[in-house]
């Protein structure tokens, strides 16, 4: 499991393997002295233990078909082949993975300069030649996205993305990555600045179910 981080609205959001998923729970419930209910939708389960405690998963890939722990559990451990987009000003990662492991990717890395402490001209050519460099960076971002995922869509169950959600936003707005983006989840993973490493990590996390936990 991830390190937890903390959740807007408190609380603490955990990485959950599929795998794991079930025992996860049987000790979220022995160690809150029990379970007192269970709510589910097919976006969401939550599960509330006997002193309050919560723990609230968001169904990856849904919708759920049978809304219940077990059907988390089931819907979770389905073997899926996803389109990966890491993306980040000065690089990009793509790739096709299945359970876990990549099948095939394209990685590429782009100098992109930190900020300027000068003033004046100087400072605004050096935004500008920056502006230029991240430009140029997100253009072949888009480049490879296009040749390596969208033709193999229909090959594919999801898109995960992972990186900076501004770079994302950009390349939304390529028209022809709209059939791509259509099929992504809402999830974005955080990941540090792509790579084939960074990438493998995204092929496992991607498959991970996001549980919320907030003391009652």
């Amino acid at each position: 499991m991830a390190k937890g981080r903390e959740a807007a609205g408190g609380g603490r959001t955990v990485e959950v393997p599929p795998e794991r998923l079930a025992g996860f729970f049987a000790r979220f419930g022995e160690r809150h002295d029990g379970i007192a209910a269970t709510e589910a939708t097919p976006h969401e389960v939550r599960v509330t233990a006997a002193d309050g405690t919560s723990a609230t998963a968001t169904v990856p890939f849904g919708p759920l078909g049978e809304p219940s722990v077990a059907g988390l559990v089931a819907h979770a451990l389905v073997p899926r082949r996803l389109a990966l987009v890491v993306v980040r000003r000065g690089g990009h990662s793509v790739g096709i993975a299945r359970g876990g492991r990549i099948e095939v990717s394209r990685t590429e890395r782009h100098l992109v300069q930190g900020r300027s402490a000068a003033g004046g001209w100087s400072q605004q050519r050096f935004a500008r030649r920056r502006a230029g460099q991240a430009r140029h960076a997100l253009q072949d971002a888009a480049k490879d996205v296009f040749e390596v995922l969208v033709p193999r869509l229909s090959e594919v169950d999801a898109v995960v993305l992972g990186g900076d959600r501004r770079a994302l936003d950009e390349l939304r707005e390529d028209r022809r990555l709209a059939p791509l983006f259509a099929r992504a989840e809402p999830r974005v993973l955080d990941v540090g600045e792509p790579s084939r490493a960074v990438l493998e990590e995204a092929a496992v996390r991607a498959l991970s179910v996001q549980v919320t936990l907030r003391d009652g």
